[in-house]
């Protein structure tokens, strides 16, 4: 699966939340200062290129709905994020989480709870 670059991940973002979707819709979602509508059209078509949107003709326009699920994006994007800066170790990114951003006893006593369930 490709990465997205940010502009990309906003929209995806917009259009997983939305389900379907056209870029008016999109861009109603977007945060200020709003995109322009040819930049957001254009960023839509690139995602379709890239296989994570697909559309449906409606009258003279399209509606867009994402392709690729959220949580197989995210897997892939956390996977690449622990092999690039923690060398694979997901117990050195969670370390470097508990010594950076104070992160309490319930928090990890809930990650142990979600460990233990897959096993």
């Amino acid at each position: 699966m490709k990465q997205l670059t940010k502009a990309e991940e906003e929209i995806m973002q917009a259009l997983w939340q939305l389900k379907k979707a056209n870029v008016k819709s999109v861009i109603e979602l977007l945060p200020e200062p709003k995109p322009a509508y040819n930049t957001v059209s254009t960023i839509v078509r690139i995602l379709e290129s890239k296989g994570f949107v697909d559309y449906e003709k409606q009258g003279k326009g399209h509606i867009y709905f994402p392709i690729v699920e959220k949580a197989s994006y995210s897997n892939q994007s956390i996977n690449k994020l622990v092999d690039n800066y923690f060398q694979g170790s997901f117990k050195s990114m969670v370390s470097f989480f508990v010594q950076k951003n104070d992160v309490d006893a319930k928090d990890i006593e809930t990650l142990l709870n979600e460990i233990n369930k897959k096993n």
